[in-house]
């Protein structure tokens, strides 16, 4: 496995980042690398006996003087009130999901803050691993998670979630997404910026799923992206390396490499929501390619 000890503090277009891992899950590392053989991806991310590697659900909390901007909010909780109590038990199994590590509300009081504070949530897309947190069951009802938030989320992944192929039923979870639309806390966007949220842009694809969004982050000297999907843990920076949940591969590897181009442009920070093993990391050109420069952990 790669791991760094580097650590580095982000304050960048006005805002002060912190990363915030919700907790440790397990998905199958042939369906994490699809094509790429076991022998090479084992050597940065070690599987368990049934195949799983363990996987982070890292958001990301920017902090300016009037918000705070909370991105993804990973698995979240209350599975088997939320699901149904078989299907969450379920859930829970399959995902290996370790209840006792750090969870989207703890890591947010470290930070001195609780749901209540949160101003802004942006989703990348609906996949339960990214919005489970944006919801919660409270008083016998699903309601959303941060109720003095706003959410944003691209228009056509919420229609794509509201009405999934049969591949990704199992992935866009209504108990994720229509509390959100009842409580009328959706912004749903068509382009890639909204006034609301400066220095923000988003990066939209449709390789992994339908109205992907990656988030970046930016000032004059530097830039933060938010991966998401489309580039989920700092050994799929590869291009080939994608993964076997991404619905159009091939438009998922150009969308890859149109993200780590901007890496030219200025100062930039690649912030991986599914890497256990680092927060972010600096990418630099290898001949047709690109290749992991540095990993850090972010203060």
């Amino acid at each position: 496995m790669i791991q760094t000890n580097q650590t580095l503090s982000i304050d960048v277009g006005g805002y002060t980042a912190h990363p915030i891992p919700t907790g440790i899950f397990g998905l199958d590392g042939g369906a994490m690398f699809g094509t790429v053989p076991k022998v090479l991806w084992q050597k940065t991310n070690p599987a368990d006996e049934l195949n799983r590697i363990p996987m982070e659900a890292r958001a990301l909390l920017l902090i300016s003087k009037d918000q705070k901007i909370l991105i993804d909010t990973g698995n979240g909780a209350d599975f088997q009130e939320k699901y149904g109590e078989a299907a969450g038990k379920k859930f829970q199994e399959i995902y290996s999901i370790d209840e006792n590590g750090p969870t989207l509300l703890k890591s947010l009081n470290k930070y001195n803050l609780t749901a209540d504070d949160i101003t802004d949530v942006i989703l990348t897309h609906f996949h339960f691993d990214h919005a489970g947190g944006a919801t919660k069951f409270d008083n016998g009802k699903i309601v959303p998670t941060f109720k003095n938030a706003t959410y944003y989320v691209q228009g056509s992944n919420l229609k794509n979630a509201l009405n999934p192929n049969k591949r990704e039923k199992a992935s866009y979870l209504k108990a994720n997404i229509e509390p959100l639309i009842e409580a009328k806390k959706l912004v749903i966007l068509d382009s890639n910026r909204h006034p609301h949220l400066k220095n923000i842009s988003f990066h939209i694809s449709h390789g992994h799923t339908e109205g992907h969004q990656s988030v970046q982050i930016a000032d004059d000297d530097t830039q933060l992206i938010y991966c998401g999907d489309l580039i989920p843990t700092s050994t799929h920076v590869r291009s080939s390396w994608v993964m076997g949940y991404d619905l159009h591969p091939g438009q998922l590897m150009e969308e890859k490499k149109q993200i780590l181009q901007i890496s030219q442009n200025k100062k930039t920070y690649y912030f991986f929501e599914h890497d256990p093993y680092c927060d972010m990391a600096t990418v630099i050109p290898d001949k047709d390619e690109f290749k992991v420069e540095e990993r850090y952990w972010m203060k």
